[in-house]
């Protein structure tokens, strides 16, 4: 899809019936991709995700010396990594795409230097890069501004320290893995990150041949190595957009099989979606989801992993929005997570927010009208409340949805809905 000038049309209301396949995480894969930087050589990436930000992650790599060649249709992306990479993430690809910031540990342990645009906005004051700067600084690192980029030095390398995040930042804790897989010594990072796509890179760290334990818990132990080597890899598949299908299941009282898809890694979600009514079942290669009548409203608070993630925050307002009975959803990870809730209730939507909670009281069915997506899970939410509404939506700025939703309006057709790309 072209930036600024695509948009979705859906004509509901539709109940959605067959089977979806789950690709790569995105979230996993890009940072599958930027710890590629820390081993010399064709490193391998399987179940690669085909969507706009692995384009995007690729012009950067290529920018510092990498050569990538992405057989899509097969999904298998080779990353080959010479002996000493470029250092500088310029601002024109880092704008696009916050991930950029996860080649800041990897050239640091790597080659000792690391110029990074800052991702835009205040993101010096942000609580993100905050934890990546301090957790660096324990390491050894020397950290500068110049001119809206972040200057990380270690001419010596990285020494083995003790840390702690005061918040357990799925970023930060992936840079500071990748930074003391070859720090000297033993590094231990207290209250990390469990999110899934941790554990992924970990274990792709761990084929390259870094020492790292306590994959999963929330303090990680890392011994650092002098070098590591390429590496092959598979990404696990994509928690969000399973849980996204999830939701569009019960939504729309439908039954959808979700390949590829991981119930062990959405055990909140599913639990308050079988709370709603739902009936989910395992099957050999993913679960099913079936819904037989108008689901029940839940109340709903955002947490890091193994919480219910934010990044589904928007799905479980627009459930609740055609739910019976009230709810409220609690945001506890992003402040400006709830910029969608003026666009629902576009479509009829009954929710107030107050500070970080939204209130909602479920009516039967919304109402088509033209609604504006302002992010991924945003844009992915209103294009499952359109499923549920009478008459035709248009969203908007459907390029925010395919960075995180390949084949989108595609597999929302084989399941039984009216979608067109205008």
């Amino acid at each position: 899809m072209a930036e600024n000038s695509s948009a979705l049309r859906i004509q509901g209301p539709v109940r959605l019936s067959g089977e979806v396949t789950v690709m790569g995480a995105k979230n996993s894969a890009l940072k599958l991709m930027a710890a590629s930087l820390l081993a010399p050589g064709k490193n391998t990436l399987h179940n690669v995700p085909q969507i706009a930000d692995v384009d995007i992650m690729s012009d950067l790599l290529t920018r510092m010396g990498c050569s990538i060649t992405f057989d899509r249709e097969n999904h298998i992306l080779v990353i080959d990594v010479p002996q000493t990479p470029g250092h500088k993430a310029e601002y024109e690809l880092v704008r696009k795409m916050r991930a950029s910031i996860n080649v800041l540990g990897p050239l640091l342990t790597r080659v000792g230097i690391a110029e990074i645009s800052l991702p835009g906005g205040d993101a010096i004051g942000s609580r993100g890069l905050d934890f990546h700067i301090a957790g660096l600084e324990a390491l050894g690192a020397t950290i500068a501004f110049e001119h809206g980029y972040i200057i990380a030095t270690a001419p010596n390398g990285l020494v083995g320290a003790t840390f702690e995040l005061t918040f357990p930042s799925v970023g930060a804790t992936e840079n500071l893995m990748t930074a003391a897989v070859m720090a000297k010594g033993t590094t231990t990072l207290h209250n990390v990150a469990r999110e899934p796509d941790i554990i992924d890179l970990g274990e792709y760290l761990i084929a390259m041949g870094a020492k790292i334990a306590g994959l999963g818990t929330s303090t990680l132990i890392i011994e650092g190595v002098e070098q590591l080597h390429a590496a092959t890899h598979s990404t696990l598949p994509d928690r969000i957009v399973t849980g996204t299908w999830a939701f569009a299941a019960v939504m729309t009282q439908g039954d959808i099989t979700i390949k590829g898809g991981r119930a062990d890694h959405l055990e909140i979600p599913l639990g308050k979606l079988v709370a709603a009514g739902a009936v989910v079942t395992t099957t050999s290669d993913g679960f099913r989801v079936k819904m037989d009548h108008r689901p029940n409203a839940f109340d709903v608070a955002t947490l890091p992993y193994p919480g219910f993630p934010t990044d589904l925050q928007p799905m479980a307002i627009s459930l609740n929005a055609i739910a019976q009975g009230s709810a409220i959803v609690t945001e506890n990870v992003f402040e400006a997570r709830f910029m969608f809730v003026n666009e629902l209730r576009r479509l009829g939507a009954n929710i107030t927010v107050d500070g970080h909670h939204a209130a909602i009281s479920g009516i039967p069915l919304l109402s088509g009208a033209p609604v504006l997506a302002t992010d991924i899970r945003a844009g992915a939410g209103l294009v499952l409340a359109a499923l549920v509404a009478e008459g035709t939506t248009i969203v908007e700025d459907a390029f925010h949805i395919e960075r995180g939703y390949p084949n989108l309006a595609a597999d929302l057709r084989a399941l039984g809905a009216d979608v067109t790309i205008i």
